[in-house]
């Protein structure tokens, strides 16, 4: 569908891509990956024209239609953000006052028998025929949906766009381009601004409603479940796979292990070679042999290694100074903006050498609460710090806070007191910032590279409670892994704001929900967090499925069987009909009511597979897998539903058309 030929982008004297070529198909997709600054969003400008390679090109066939969501935008303020996001739909109006441009035109028209007159006639057709496509889909229906998706709340429809952060703006941009329905959808890091049940909610969509993707994300998770195709960039090349990333790493680490066998054979082979020739050169019983030995040399196919950016972040918290046995205490803790209560009645306490996560839907108070520890902001109820607690704290906006137009070097230097000064060479170059990197402008990094930058300033003091608000915005998978890991060794006491399910899976062993006004404690790790979620909505699922599916006992779902006589049969028509047409629409009808008779049998199995599991649960059992067994039932019996749903509306439009008459 999409071609990308040849491409070459040179900056100064580095080279970003030399001569790349792959091809996006319809229904692809992709998850592209590298490392920060490998040029992951460059391609994706590149491919939706807002920037043109040193050589090479893109071949867009015509009619086909990209989406494109940058990391960050500017958004107009003009506007509410229902009215923001129905300029999607401004194209229909744009097609009837063609359509009546063109119909203007056919009036005046004489030419009945010339091609020109045949194919405005064919033009008029197919955009009626589009026109009748775009609007029997229920737009306002459609918005709502995707706005409420992504997290919006009704009352926001009618807020003006001015009142939201940068964040939530975002959202609104992704929502009018999933609700154009590109046939090439580019996303450029969507789930930095999204909250665990939004991603959740866009991995869905992408699955079962997006055309062809190309996805840039950190999020290791939600690029597994929506992504069957993966493109990594490395040091100008790309290396593609039909697989998901997980799938990706493993292979990788297999295809580079086996080109090294078989370099290292390959050159033994050579030097085995190289020997015999060097020993018997100057014999002349032995000079066939060499010289055969020689042209074999010369016939050998060098193997060679892919190359692997083996560049790697040195990170490690400074040992924490010891501090209390109880590092945070809060008690009936909340906050309010006016008449709007955030969040009231927060309870708990940290002991010395936890790490804990806070989660919940954006706008819940996380950060806030987070302001409330740091100090910047008032609040009601008693915090109280422990004896010794020095805090290091990484904001969610602090890569932006950062001045564009100092360099790397200056950046630090500019914080950095006493003897930490002669050390902030190394100290760069620990952070991929060494030798001419450390005298670029800020402006110029990536969104990655500006997060290493700041995250810096963390290790400029030994702290023994780290606060990271959304520490992995634009981190590369290495980085995130080994950000991890620092974290995981670091011994004081850690709370970790994030949506990033992988991150925070084996990191933090207490979850902190945020939530309804109100903090909620969860003992375990985030996936058993989860779990507990889905087996609380699960309760809601069996209401709304006994309410949408009646159990055959209570009320009857319509049926029509093949064995019952035409008596019994539902009147097919009103009007009178040949005997033909008449066996012809009672075996449609068959067909559909044995559509949703199977259905039922599905989902009847499947609330028996969910239901069998859980009673396993509650009787105490622990297998590894039954929660993700659990999870995958509970997924398969939403999946039966909704094709009982299909089927049950099928065979109720068939009902009803042919009871009308003249149908």
């Amino acid at each position: 569908m999409i071609s990308i030929n040849s491409l070459s982008v040179e900056f100064s004297s580095q080279v970003l891509f030399d001569s790349i070529n792959y091809v996006i198909n319809p229904k692809d997709k992709i998850a592209l990956v590298g490392k920060n600054g490998a040029g992951k969003s460059t391609m994706l400008k590149i491919i939706a024209g807002l920037q043109k390679p040193s050589s090479g090109n893109v071949a867009v066939p015509q009619g086909v239609t990209v989406g494109y969501l940058p990391q960050q935008m500017v958004l107009a303020d003009s506007t509410t953000v229902a009215d923001e996001v129905r300029k999607v739909f401004s194209h229909i109006k744009d097609m009837h006052a063609e359509l009546d441009r063109m119909s203007a035109e056919l009036s005046s028209r004489t030419d009945y028998e010339s091609d020109s007159y045949a194919a405005l006639i064919e033009k008029m057709t197919s955009l009626s025929d589009r026109i009748a496509i775009e609007e029997s889909e229920n737009a306002e229906a459609e918005m709502e949906k995707t706005l409420l998706g992504l997290g919006f709340v009704r009352s926001d429809f009618d807020r003006p766009t001015s009142e939201f952060s940068g964040g939530w703006r975002m959202r609104i941009e992704l929502a009018k381009i999933l609700l154009r329905h590109p046939d090439v959808l580019l996303l450029d890091e969507p789930t930095n601004h999204l909250d665990i049940e939004s991603i959740q909610w866009l991995e869905q969509f992408l699955v079962s409603k997006a055309k062809a993707v190309v996805l840039v994300s950190h999020d290791r998770a939600f690029i597994d479940n929506v992504t069957s195709r993966t493109i990594e960039i490395s040091m100008g090349k790309i290396y593609d796979y039909a697989v998901n990333y997980s799938k990706f790493v493993a292979l990788r680490a297999e295809r580079i292990e086996q080109q090294m066998r078989a370099y290292r054979n390959q050159q033994k082979q050579i030097a085995d070679t190289e020997d015999f020739i060097e020993r018997f050169r100057y014999k002349a019983t032995k000079s066939v042999q060499v010289q055969s030995r020689i042209k074999q040399l010369a016939k050998i196919e060098r193997i060679e290694v892919d190359e692997v950016d083996n560049s790697r972040l040195n990170l490690r918290f400074p040992p924490a100074p010891r501090s209390g046995d109880y590092p945070l205490i809060l008690d009936g803790v909340g906050k309010a903006y006016g008449s709007h209560q955030v969040f009231d009645n927060a309870t708990f306490t940290l002991k010395r050498g936890e790490k804990v996560a806070f989660v919940g839907k954006n706008g819940e108070g996380k950060s806030t609460l987070v302001k409330c520890i740091m100090g910047e902001i008032p609040f009601s109820g008693m915090l109280r710090l422990g004896h010794n607690v020095k805090i290091g704290y990484f904001a969610q906006n602090q890569a932006q806070l950062l001045d564009g137009e100092i360099t790397v070097f200056d950046t630090i230097d500019r914080v950095a007191v006493g003897d930490i000064r002669t050390k902030i060479r190394d100290i760069l170059g620990a952070f991929m910032f060494g030798g001419e990197a450390s005298d670029k402008k800020v402006k110029v990094l990536s969104g990655g590279e500006k997060t290493r930058l700041a995250m810096i300033r963390l290790l400029l003091e030994p702290v023994n409670l780290l606060i990271l608000d959304e520490p992995t915005n634009h981190l590369d998978m290495k980085t995130k892994d080994i950000l991890k890991q620092a974290i995981k060794d670091f011994n004081g006491t850690v709370i970790v704001v994030s949506h990033d399910r992988e991150f925070l899976d084996g990191l933090v062993e207490k979850v902190y929900e945020f939530g309804g006004g109100k903090v909620r404690e969860c003992i375990g790790g985030i996936y058993e967090f989860l779990e507990s979620k889905r087996l609380d909505s699960l309760q809601q699922l069996e209401a709304g499925t006994t309410a949408r599916l009646p159990k055959q006992e209570k009320q009857e779902v319509p049926r029509v069987e093949a064995s019952e006589p035409a008596a019994a049969r539902p009147e097919p028509v009103v009007a009178k009909i040949s005997y033909a047409e008449q066996r012809e629409r009672d075996k449609i009808l068959r067909k559909a009511a044995r559509k949703v008779e199977e259905a039922e049998q599905a989902v009847a199995a499947a609330e028996k597979n969910v239901a069998d599991i859980e009673a396993a649960i509650a009787q105490g059992q622990t297998a590894d897998d039954i929660y993700n067994r659990h999870a995958q039932a509970v997924k398969d019996l939403e999946n039966t539903m909704s094709l009982w749903e299909l089927a049950q509306t099928e065979l109720d439009t068939l009902n009803e058309k042919y009871k009308s008459p003249n149908k």
